[in-house]
């Protein structure tokens, strides 16, 4: 077994050796080649690899053309991008830049024709006046209003609207149970009172003397309490025929009956209307003034009062101090003197107050004053003849038909009159029909 094992070492090793000589051999076969067929057979690998890329489609050569064409289309784009918000922003730059130079040039012809009318702003003291819508009412610190104290039936009336009454002059009779009563208690302790007095007080005792002194002061008051006068106390202490019940009320004051709401028969609750009377010499004028204006009006600021054809002076004596909740209005309370009587409560009127600037102020008319563009007031200045810029200015307080304005300095040239005009012509000049 040995022999054998040593047989097949030995013919592999055999095999082994004959292999590697056959190799020595093909290498230097290949060695004694020509260079040119070297150089043949090298390049034939290539020469195929050409072929085969001449026969398969070029996709990856069209994906490079492909992707450099989308890119430059991008790059294309984004510089038209670019470029269109340069001109944009030019364009937006070059509208600024015209619209703060707004102006407007206006030949002597266009002016004339315009009426545009141009002044010097200077500072100056204003003489203004404020106006406020008003009402003319009854001086109510003298009107004196008729009512009974106590229920009472109308008997009769003894006078009738508008008329003029003097002081102490009839105006109604009435009647009443309760003045029957104290009528009665007067007719009965003002003879007591008499008989105790003569009788003396210590012929009849401190006690009656007191308790008959007593029950006729009670009686007494308690008549003029209801409104009776001295003379009907003096009719019931002479006994004279006057029927219990019935009393008479009489004017307090001279005044102008201005209202009579009753009829004869009608019942009268206590504190109820009877007339009004009103002395109309001298009136109350309520002016109502915006509750946001800030003015204080001192007692005895003058002001012109106008109705109608009729002009007349009133002086303030007071001033609200709360807002009217229905008209959201100040009231102004002026006193007007009316001797002629040719003014009347309830009429309105127009109340024009007068006043002047404490400083020098720069003001311009309403008509002078214009919204710009961007919604600030503006006036239009001269700074050549005939050539109009725009300018912003802050508003101050109205003065009348003038406003007092700040942001400009004295001395220029300011369009008055037809503001408009030129406000017109600059907006027309600076319209672009191309939207450029």
């Amino acid at each position: 077994m040995n022999k054998s094992i040593i047989t097949v070492v030995i013919s592999a090793i055999v095999a082994i050796a004959a292999s590697h000589a056959a190799e020595h051999k093909h290498e230097k076969a290949s060695s004694d080649v020509p260079q040119s067929e070297k150089e043949t057979l090298h390049d034939h690998p290539k020469k195929n690899q050409t072929d085969a890329n001449v026969n398969t489609p070029n996709t990856e050569h069209k994906h490079n053309e492909e992707s450099k064409s989308l890119h430059n289309e991008k790059h294309d784009d984004h510089d038209d991008e670019n470029q269109d918000q340069h001109n944009e922003a030019n364009q937006s730059s070059e509208h600024g830049e015209h619209s703060e130079s707004a102006s407007a040039s206006l030949n002597p012809a266009q002016m004339t024709l315009a009426d545009i009318q141009v002044s010097r702003l200077t500072p100056q003291k204003v003489d203004y006046q404020l106006y406020a819508p008003g009402e003319i009412l009854s001086n109510g610190y003298t009107s004196y209003r008729v009512s009974p104290r106590v229920a009472s039936v109308v008997l009769r009336r003894h006078v009738a609207l508008g008329d003029h009454v003097s002081k102490e002059q009839p105006l109604v009779t009435l009647f009443s149970e309760r003045v029957a009563q104290a009528q009665a208690a007067y007719r009965t302790a003002q003879p007591e009172w008499i008989r105790v007095q003569k009788l003396g007080r210590k012929a009849v005792g401190e006690q009656r003397f007191i308790s008959a002194k007593a029950n006729l002061e009670q009686a007494k008051a308690t008549l003029l309490a209801y409104g009776l006068s001295t003379a009907d106390l003096e009719s019931l202490s002479s006994q004279q025929s006057v029927a219990l019940g019935e009393y008479t009320l009489r004017a307090e004051i001279d005044g102008a009956v201005l209202n009579d709401d009753f009829e004869q028969g009608q019942r009268i609750e206590a504190g109820g209307s009877l007339i009004a009377l009103a002395d109309e010499k001298q009136l109350w004028v309520e002016a109502h003034l915006p509750a946001n204006l800030a003015l204080t009006l001192s007692a005895g600021t003058p002001a012109e009062v106008v109705t109608g054809d009729t002009r007349m002076t009133a002086l303030v004596t007071q001033e609200a101090h709360t807002i009217d909740p229905v008209t959201r209005t100040r009231t102004v309370r002026l006193l007007m003197d009316n001797p002629e009587h040719r003014l009347h409560s309830g009429q309105f009127t127009e109340v024009y107050f007068r006043f002047r600037t404490e400083k020098p102020v720069l003001a311009v008319p309403e008509t002078a004053l214009m919204r710009g563009a961007d919604g600030d007031w503006t006036v239009f200045v001269e700074d050549h003849d005939g050539e109009f810029q725009p300018m912003e200015v802050e508003l101050g307080r109205a003065l009348g038909s003038l406003r007092e304005i700040t942001g400009i300095e004295p001395g220029a040239q300011i369009v008055t009159r037809g503001a408009f005009f030129v406000a017109s012509q600059i907006a027309k000049g600076g319209f672009d029909p191309h939207n450029h």
